[in-house]
């Protein structure tokens, strides 16, 4: 590795990426953590936030975490380790995580451990923030794939630049420019096999469907997913908090501790508000997330009352009483509970 690099172009972009997602947000003395995979995004993340960091004054550390899926991931680990000193990070945690099968395949139960392992780090060493090395191809290949979910809106949001206290300083840069960037600075990083494996769905959408995408439509489809995605999120951001909003106007308690809705209140909103409201007494009420079958029975007890009977959803039952949509919890949710307090 060049003791001095140069500064080229992509070495800029990556800079000033990270000093933009850190002013503001960091103070002297704080510490910030970056997630190290060893990979070339991440690498590339980590020694321009090691640059930055010496300039707001800041401490710079890393988070290697070892999934322990592939032969040889402590070696992989251990190097990762070595680098992130080599560049000045300090401290560096390597963590190896158990990934138990959460029912929705391997890469989301690997990132819910991920994750997890991520914020346990922070708190134990004091970090302010976490650095992610996701990218604008990251955020296509996730508006592509929520698409092809037909998840909602939801799922097209992509990644956000902030989300708690994890940062994505990249996703303006397409994933060539840290590529690019640990070529001039002398950096070798590590080619992960499985992101050349056409049985991960993303793989495919990487390897073939963007490029075809691309082949087909123009250049920039990238770009035009990931400003959807902005905007997207954008939006649902602004209809949340005007959900909220009403949902304090007409949400209370009944004598039996249900949660009710007044029917008036709900008829008189527009659809998209009428969905959010419902969803955030399921989130905030039962920590229950709806889907939006779910949202579209409970807002037809108001919008196309019949005489319908309860609606059943996961942990909660929902009726109508005298006017109001009454949410409550159903006996098996309540017995969840317990064990989980027990």
């Amino acid at each position: 590795m060049s003791d001095r690099p140069r500064l080229t172009p992509a070495v800029a972009d990556l800079r000033r990426a990270v000093r933009g997602s850190l002013l503001g947000r960091v103070q002297k003395g704080d510490r910030v953590l970056v997630a190290l995979s060893g990979g070339p995004d991440s690498l590339a993340l980590a020694a321009a936030t090691v640059f930055e960091a010496k300039r707001l004054e800041v401490e710079a550390g890393a988070i290697i975490i070892d999934h322990d899926l592939q032969e040889g991931s402590a070696k992989i680990a251990e190097h990762a380790a070595e680098q992130a000193a080599e560049l000045g990070l300090a401290p560096v945690s390597v963590v190896r995580v158990s990934v138990e099968d959460l029912g929705a395949g391997p890469e989301a139960s690997a990132r819910v451990a991920r994750y997890e392992a991520i914020e346990a780090v922070r708190v134990e060493t004091g970090a302010s923030w976490v650095l992610l090395g996701h990218t604008l191809d990251d955020q296509a290949e996730t508006v592509l794939l929520g698409l092809a979910r037909g998840s909602g809106a939801k799922s097209l949001h992509g990644m956000a630049p902030v989300t708690g206290t994890l940062l994505r300083p990249l996703l303006g840069l397409h994933r060539q420019v840290t590529v690019q960037a640990c070529e001039d600075q002398g950096i070798t990083p590590w080619i992960d096999p499985h992101n050349s494996d056409p049985a991960y769905t993303r793989v495919r959408v990487r390897d073939t469907v963007l490029p075809l995408l691309e082949k087909e439509l123009g250049p920039g489809i990238s770009e035009a997913l990931a400003r959807t995605a902005t905007t997207l999120r954008e939006d649902s951001e602004t209809l949340d908090a005007l959900a909220l909003e009403w949902a304090h106007e007409i949400v209370n308690t009944d004598d039996d501790g249900r949660i009710s809705l007044d029917v008036g209140g709900i008829v008189a909103q527009p659809p998209a508000l009428r969905q959010r409201i419902c969803r955030i007494v399921a989130e905030q009420g039962f920590g229950v997330s709806l889907t939006r079958r779910h949202t579209m029975a409970v807002t037809a007890l108001a919008t196309e009352w019949r005489g319908q009977g309860p609606v059943d959803l996961p942990g909660i039952r929902v009726e109508r009483e005298k006017g109001r949509i009454l949410f409550g919890a159903t006996a098996s949710a309540h017995d969840d509970h317990l064990d989980e307090t027990a």
